[in-house]
């Protein structure tokens, strides 16, 4: 069964007495985030449950749960100009 784009959800669970969170997802450039994350430090992250229709679920430390301000025009443009002066390219993206 292929789920649509909407259908692909991310939950993240935690509470405050302890020290990490659930993601549970259907975000495949999520999924190869958290196995990075875990081929890393698979002392701290790691699965716990095989899920099926190509879910994954990781228990990650909370510390990687963040949550932040977007990013302004101003900075995004301030930042760019830098890395063009420091002679930097942005990564070659695929086409889709």
């Amino acid at each position: 069964m292929t789920l649509s784009k909407y259908e692909r959800e991310t939950i993240i669970i935690y509470n405050q007495a302890e020290p990490n969170a659930m993601v549970y997802t259907h975000d495949p450039k999520l999924i190869a985030k958290l196995r990075r994350l875990h081929d890393a430090v698979p002392e701290k992250v790691y699965t716990d449950f095989d899920e099926p229709n190509g879910a994954a679920r990781y228990i990650v430390p909370k510390s990687c749960v963040g949550i932040r301000p977007p990013y302004s025009d101003a900075r995004r443009k301030a930042d760019s100009e830098r890395a063009l002066k420091n002679g930097l390219t942005p990564p070659k993206r695929r086409i889709k």
